[in-house]
């Protein structure tokens, strides 16, 4: 148990410190090579943008510490003393598969099961007035990986222990799951464009910055594409897969939400509970 529990700090801290680095590193990046120049130079309103953004993501990190992590060690640690899950189940009928084709499983079906939740918060109505948060940010940029309503990250945790259970998944295999989610997150919702054809060949493994600034465009169609998270193939396999081209004429954000009291800490919370929404009220 000791080991374990060292393990899982041991992954925390690197996830902390890969968060960080990047956040740093990307932000640098946009500062030189920015994609859209949202501020037009003003040092202020980026640093104002970044730090609501942040706010936000730094409370549901707490969240999550405090409420969560020993809730999915549970899971976890029940469904191995009791063989139970897929992977489990896995290993009990096949018990010369290697370890690493395990974690390897673990992955792919996690992201699987991040794509369904992502197109979820999209075609329900009521999920769709969390996740609006996310997109009505018209300046995104890597603070926007972190903009999420509370109540959004509450919901996803909450169905996150079932997922645990469901898969027979391992703390520490999550822990893997959720550093490669911080690398890749960061840089497709970063302002950059990823130079020559490295973006092309990148998105036919990992979602990045051109795929993903399509499903923040404010055009619905393009809103409704491009769900995944890591692995870009979900959105080949399952249609909804788009590229806008040139990526310089899109727009960014929610129509519904573009003031600047929509874009305050305060507005962000009050965002799901406005009925505003033609996309999904019709109104």
């Amino acid at each position: 148990m000791n080991t374990m529990q060292e393990l899982l700090n041991a992954l925390e801290q690197t996830q902390v410190i890969i968060a960080f680095i990047g956040l740093i590193a990307l932000t640098l990046y946009e500062s030189v090579h920015p994609f859209f120049d949202f501020f037009e130079g003003s040092l202020k309103d980026r640093g104002s943008h970044f730090l609501r953004n942040m706010s936000l993501g730094l409370l549901n990190a707490f969240m999550n510490a405090f409420l969560f992590v020993g809730l999915w060690l549970w899971a976890a640690t029940w469904a191995n003393d009791h063989s139970f899950g897929l992977l489990n189940w896995l290993m009990v009928f096949a018990p010369s598969i290697p370890e690493w084709v395990r974690v390897v499983l673990a992955l792919v079906l996690f992201d699987l099961w991040m794509y369904i939740w992502h197109r979820m918060n999209h075609e329900i109505p009521l999920l769709w007035r969390f996740h609006r948060v996310h997109h009505s940010d018209p300046h995104m940029d890597v603070s926007t990986a972190t903009r999420f309503h509370t109540g959004e990250i509450l919901l996803s945790s909450v169905l996150r222990i079932g997922v645990i259970l469901i898969l027979g998944m391992e703390l520490w295999e999550l822990f893997i799951y959720e550093i490669l989610v911080v690398i890749v997150v960061q840089l497709h919702h970063a302002n950059i464009d990823l130079p020559g054809k490295l973006d092309h060949y990148l998105r036919l493994v990992i979602v990045t910055p051109h795929m993903h600034k399509v499903h923040h465009s404010r055009w619905q169609p393009e809103t409704d594409s491009n769900y995944s998270t890591i692995f870009s193939w979900w959105d080949r396999f399952l249609g909804t897969f788009r590229l806008h081209n040139p990526l310089s004429s899109i727009q960014l954000g929610l129509d519904e939400f573009d003031t600047d009291e929509d874009q305050s800490v305060k507005g962000m919370f009050r965002t799901p509970f406005i009925n505003r929404d033609k996309k999904k009220e019709g109104d």
